[in-house]
């Protein structure tokens, strides 16, 4: 990664086809039924779109790159945090959909740490330092979130 603005518009671009997918897994799950883990991707969605807002405010006045899909280079064939598209199956269980959401967080999480070994210019790293914080915190939570459904005790998205 070569400049700051370079690794916005890539984390911004992260979390939106986070969110994105995430809301498609939610509308999947609702049609077929299983309210109780659309309900999950659909707050999973909503923390990705707060996560892009975060990254749109770190870029404070300068100009993100408006990069086309085709413009992305992921390490795979698309970005870290998309969330499984198997997950659309509408019988999935609540811990296989905790499951895919920390597999996604996981995903990122090893994007950051992979700019962060590989980059020379020092404002980038101070960036990936954050956002390998960040996505950290996500991971545990969402280690939390299965420990706690392991456990049969109500999730922070449950009523």
């Amino acid at each position: 990664m070569d400049s700051v603005e370079t690794f916005l518009a890539y984390s911004i671009r992260l979390e939106e086809d986070a969110a994105l997918r995430f809301d498609q897994l939610a509308d999947a799950m609702q049609t077929g039924g299983n309210a109780e883990v659309a309900k999950l991707f659909r707050q999973l969605a909503e923390y990705s779109r707060l996560h892009a807002k975060e990254a749109r405010a770190r870029s404070g006045s300068r100009d993100i790159p408006k990069l086309s899909p085709i413009e992305f280079e992921w390490p795979d064939i698309e970005s870290p945090e998309s969330a499984a598209i198997w997950a659309i199956d509408p019988f999935i269980g609540r811990e296989e959909a905790l499951q895919v959401a920390l597999n996604a967080e996981r995903a990122s999480l090893a994007y950051y740490k992979e700019i962060l070994v590989a980059t020379q210019d020092p404002e980038v790293r101070a960036f990936a330092e954050e956002f390998v914080k960040e996505e950290s915190q996500h991971v545990a939570e969402l280690e939390r979130w299965l420990t706690l459904h392991r456990a049969n005790k109500p999730l922070p998205v449950d009523p």
